[in-house]
């Protein structure tokens, strides 16, 4: 039987400049992978035009992703894992880097 942890985080009140840096949100989605014990095998990321990023970082207990909407201040995250990788300490790594006024973590048991 497969056991996988899903993480849907909810961010609000980011940092404008940052939701608009797809480098930088790559950055912390791989700080975030590493934090959680994840075997980061890629990423990649998107800068839209005329604001916005989207990022996926490919591990192989399966993914970390973001997706952001800099008018509204507002990232919406997930990380789904399995195995003995440690998820919300890659969600409190997340929250280090990208400092919401506020924020809400849903978890889902896959599997």
């Amino acid at each position: 039987m497969i056991h996988a942890t899903h993480l849907l985080i909810e961010l609000h009140g980011v940092d404008t400049g940052l939701l608009n840096d797809a480098v930088r949100l790559e950055a912390a989605l791989l700080h975030a992978a590493r934090a959680a014990q994840c075997s980061v095998l890629g990423s990649v990321k998107h800068q839209f035009s005329p604001q916005g990023a989207s990022v996926v970082v490919l591990v192989a207990e399966s993914h970390l992703s973001i997706h952001t909407w800099p008018e509204h201040s507002y990232a919406a995250a997930d990380i789904l894992t399995c195995g003995t990788t440690l998820p919300d300490a890659g969600v409190a790594a997340l929250l280090e880097a990208l400092a919401p006024a506020r924020h809400q973590v849903r978890r889902l048991d896959r599997g």
